[in-house]
């Protein structure tokens, strides 16, 4: 399998910006990018979507619920439950592998995002030390996982 280049990864760094200007009018500030281990510890609502095709991983977003709910809220939504926190980052990260998706080509293949709720550890399945993006919005961090590779 072939490593994903800088354009490859910036596309996700463009992609969370973007999605979270659109939808909140504050752009995020990226505070860090890295190569992580193994486990990589994310927060309470996490968003996964798998790749198949010309790439082979996933791309969590992993937030915490104060953040998952303010841009809720600035969305006018009134459901705050954990469910919607849920989905409403799993719809994230469906838009960010989607945009990828535009960017990578219709070979690339994207799942169902699963949902999950908990801090508990995210083990790499591609690469041994996944892309890590970090970030904040409004006073609050985030993260973005990018475990995948190009297929030759």
């Amino acid at each position: 399998m072939a490593t994903l280049n800088e354009n490859d990864l910036k596309l996700f760094v463009d992609s969370i910006r973007h999605y979270l200007k659109v939808t909140t009018r504050q752009e995020p500030q990226i505070t860090s990018a890295y190569l992580g281990t193994g486990d990589i510890e994310g927060f309470e609502f996490n968003g996964i979507v798998a790749f198949s095709g010309s790439h082979n991983g996933h791309v969590m977003v992993s937030m915490p619920g104060k953040l998952v709910r303010e841009i809720l809220l600035l969305q006018h939504e009134t459901d705050l439950s954990d469910g919607n926190l849920l989905d409403a980052v799993g719809e994230i990260a469906n838009t960010l592998a989607g945009n990828a998706r535009k960017a990578l080509g219709s070979e690339l293949q994207i799942s169902v995002p699963v949902k999950m709720q908990g801090t508990q550890g995210m083990k790499a399945r591609v690469r041994t030390r996944p892309y890590v993006i970090t970030l904040r919005w409004n006073h609050y961090s985030a993260m973005v996982c990018v475990d995948m590779d190009r297929r030759n």
